[in-house]
């Protein structure tokens, strides 16, 4: 028994004498913890600098001095305190930065106590946080944290938590060297993260840092708490008019196959163009609603695959309405290399993990956000592109129809889609320029691009509208004449008389003979008066006369220095006059007057005659009464 008690005498020898082996540092002054109830941490070269490695956290004295100890196992460290971040680090007596504390053993007056002070906490760019203001529905016993780029996106660090304040504000301090500060406020997770006043995800608030190093204070309200926003705030008039968009995209494409017309290709094409666009729509609201944007946050991405499909669909249904080619394009595929390589680019985030993308999204990644911003860029220049070529073969048509045809196609609803598609480009560049003067720091206000995406949204949905309502209620527009042309290759025909007529022969029409053949075309018009036919054709009045087309083109452009279309409109507005003052169509009103000398419309009568006699058809009836 004797020998037991001498063996643990030795025993506690031993371990006080390792006791006393060990190092003590002690930080005996230092200056005021810039994060209240803060802690001390040694940061140094024994556990790779980390800055809040709970294992080297010092220790209160009763005192109020801090200490930690070390084993006396290592003569030689470098060192640093910090309060558990980079961003709360001791500093010199100026508030700059210090250099690393140094332990050597060999050169310490006592190796086994080192005595400290702290003299300042190195100057960092600071921000004093005050949310003036919560949501009423906001539980009492809520706590509400700040979560940004400054800590990785946590939305529950108990260090960034606010502290309630007597006035019924809540606080705290931020500090990061970070040059543009991007943050939200939570409840402690993601599920109770503050949205917009609809209730809805709100963007990143951002503050972009001058070099001042001073302290900054940002007055907050929080609008509304996603998980607690009211079904009455969950679909806005916004997301109404984006839904009935997309459902009536659904209807139209049910309905435009019904229509009997000559040009189902234009259709087919057209129903594709509604079907994607509708279905974007669709997905980019659905996106909008956390409920969707949580369970699947890669749906955002998707709609962004209309920058480069719409534009060439659009391009392939105008072609086939207007020029009825049996082919497409030579070389087609060249114009869905740009939905390719999106697709191609975007891959990599939808095979992404669902965790890791989802924090790509809340931290705006940099990766990410390039990504997005070069495809949208490349995507505008793209669909500028494609609405002057649309433009373009517009005008070409206009022009060339005016030297085939005497009536009037209502292709009116196609230029309301090009200005429709103007005002998304302009707004589209807006967005962009607001975004990169937003990232250089010059504005602060990102909500301003995230409206104007909204309002593109908008607009560019009432082109579903615009398509489906003239190709069922106007269906004559799709009956076009047959004929072959490939666009694309030749957007702006030389021979504009008749870019579609034979191909003259080599005989050229003499002045002789169009003083003749002009006699004959007076002639015949005066007695036969074929104008009267609202579908007369250049190809139909050749025909008559037993000429070629291209011989009574160059009859009527160089003997009537007119058009086609002008040259037959000329005749039914003499016609139209002649007809008015005649007793036995007294009875007759002026719309019917005109359809009977072969106008096949109000607006293209109403149209020609002021263009022809510069006055109305009104104003010329008034003065024969006067």
């Amino acid at each position: 028994m004797k020998q037991f008690f001498s063996i643990i005498a030795i025993l506690l020898m031993l371990l006080g004498n390792r006791t006393e082996a060990q190092i003590k540092i002690v930080v005996s002054e230092y200056p005021t913890f810039l994060v209240p109830d803060g802690e001390l941490y040694m940061a140094s070269s024994i556990n790779n600098w980390s800055p809040g490695d709970p294992n080297y956290a010092l220790k209160k004295d009763i005192d109020g001095s801090y200490f930690i100890i070390l084993p006396d196992s290592i003569p030689y460290f470098e060192y640093k305190f910090t309060q558990g971040n980079w961003m709360l680090v001791e500093g010199g007596k100026d508030g700059r930065s210090r250099q690393n504390r140094i332990y050597d053993a060999a050169n310490e007056a006592n190796p086994r106590l080192v005595n400290v002070k702290i003299e300042s906490w190195e100057s960092k760019p600071s921000y004093v946080m005050v949310i003036e203001k919560i949501p009423t529905n906001t539980p009492k016993d809520a706590h509400i944290y700040i979560t940004g780029n400054f800590n990785n996106w946590n939305p529950g660090e108990e260090k960034y938590r606010l502290k309630r304040q007597a006035d019924g504000t809540y606080r705290t301090i931020i500090y990061s060297d970070l040059s543009r500060l991007e943050y939200k406020f939570t409840r402690g997770s993601w599920e109770s993260v503050e949205g917009r006043e609809s209730g809805k995800a709100r963007p990143n608030r951002v503050f972009n840092r001058s070099n001042s190093t001073d302290l900054k204070t940002i007055q907050i309200t929080i609008e509304s708490w996603e998980d607690f926003s009211g079904a009455f705030n969950f679909f806005s008039l916004f997301d109404l008019l984006m839904l009935f968009a997309s459902f009536q995209g659904i209807l139209l494409i049910i309905a435009i196959p019904t229509i009997h017309d000559y040009n189902r290709a234009a259709n087919r094409w057209l129903v594709s163009l509604i079907a994607v666009t509708s279905l974007m729509v669709l997905l980019r609201e659905m996106s909008n609603h956390k409920e969707f944007a949580q369970t699947y946050p890669k749906l955002l991405l998707i709609p962004n695959l209309l920058l480069f499909l719409y534009a060439p669909l659009f391009y392939f249904y105008l072609n086939k309405l207007l020029f009825q080619t049996k082919k497409l394009p030579k070389k087609w595929q060249f114009h869905f290399i740009l939905p390719a390589i999106q697709l191609v680019v975007y891959l990599p985030y939808f095979l992404m993990d669902f965790s890791v993308f989802r924090l790509k999204l809340v931290n705006e990644d940099n990766d990410l956000q390039t990504v997005l911003a070069v495809m949208g860029s490349i995507g505008l220049c793209s669909n500028f592109y494609y609405w002057n070529i649309c433009r373009k073969m517009i005008q070409t048509y206009k022009r060339d129809y005016s030297h085939n045809y005497s009536y009037e196609q209502n292709l009116q609803y196609l230029n309301t889609v090009l200005s429709i598609q103007a005002l998304c480009l302009i707004l589209w560049l807006f967005t962009g320029f607001w975004s990169l003067i937003s990232y250089l720091g010059y504005v602060n206000d990102s909500l301003i691009a995230e409206r104007s995406i909204d309002t593109i949204w908008l607009v560019f949905s009432t082109i579903v509208y615009f398509l489906g309502y003239f190709a069922i209620h106007q269906p004559e527009i799709f009956k076009l004449p047959q004929r072959e042309v490939e666009f694309f290759q030749n957007p702006l025909p030389i021979n504009h008389a008749n870019s579609y007529a034979p191909t003259p022969d080599k005989t050229e029409v003499i002045d002789e003979n169009i003083i003749v053949l002009k006699s004959q075309l007076e002639t015949y018009m005066d007695k036969h008066k074929p104008y009267e036919n609202p579908k007369l054709t250049l190809n139909d009045l050749a025909a008559k006369l037993k000429i070629q087309p291209h011989v009574l083109s160059k009859v009527i452009n160089d003997g009537f220095d007119k058009n086609f279309f002008d040259l037959v409109n000329t005749y039914r507005i003499e016609e139209f006059k002649r007809r008015i003052e005649d007793p036995r169509y007294k009875n007759y009103t002026l719309l019917s007057l005109a359809f009977e000398v072969g106008f096949n419309s109000k607006t293209a009568f109403n149209r020609s005659f002021k263009k022809i006699t510069n006055q109305t058809p009104s104003d010329f009836f008034e003065q024969i009464n006067d």
